[in-house]
């Protein structure tokens, strides 16, 4: 991306809150965002894993934190 395109973490974060911009997104553009937006391996905690389970609706998965 060119420097002078960037955004501002405002207007980043207003982009994800509003429903109208999201679904402008393709089903590839989300899985991209939401496969690479995280630092890594220590933001996959099971309480944010359980909490997206909740909030999609996904009951055929069962979580299970092993150590």
């Amino acid at each position: 991306m060119n420097p002078q395109n960037n955004i501002s973490r405002d207007d980043f974060m207003a982009f994800f809150r509003n429903n109208e911009c999201l679904n402008t997104l393709s089903v590839d553009d989300r899985i991209e965002v939401f496969s690479t937006i995280l630092l890594g391996s220590s933001d996959f905690k099971k309480p944010l894993l359980d909490e997206i389970f909740s909030d999609y609706g996904v009951e055929n998965l069962e979580l299970v934190e092993v150590g």
